[in-house]
């Protein structure tokens, strides 16, 4: 069944700049071939259900494995007969809004 789930997956302990141990995360995901988006605070990934999950525990273990304590923080949105959700909850936001499809600055 068709999932989107919002992910942060960050490492403890490793000093105040995390970018270098996210990026090694946001990588594992980019290179699973689901689609994907990355925020300041998250990374949405969309797909079946066991796809996304095998994804983020990879991404996860990618820094655990280090033996770095890693959180998680994970939201998911379930939705029989939809599809392309990633795009499509946006879209549907904007059309009703009656806004632009210009991101804010």
């Amino acid at each position: 069944m068709n999932t989107l789930i919002a992910v942060a997956i960050a490492p403890f302990g490793v000093g105040d700049e995390l970018a270098e141990h996210v990026a090694e995360v946001v990588n594992v995901i980019r290179d699973s071939g689901l689609p994907n988006r990355t925020t300041a605070m998250f990374t949405e990934i969309e797909g079946e259900w066991d796809d996304v999950m095998r994804v983020v525990k990879d991404a996860t273990f990618v820094l655990a494995e280090k033996g770095i304590r890693t959180e998680v923080v994970l939201k998911a949105d379930i939705r029989p007969g939809f599809t392309n959700t990633l795009q499509g909850k946006l879209d549907r936001l904007e059309s009703a809004m009656g806004a632009p499809d210009e991101p804010a600055k």
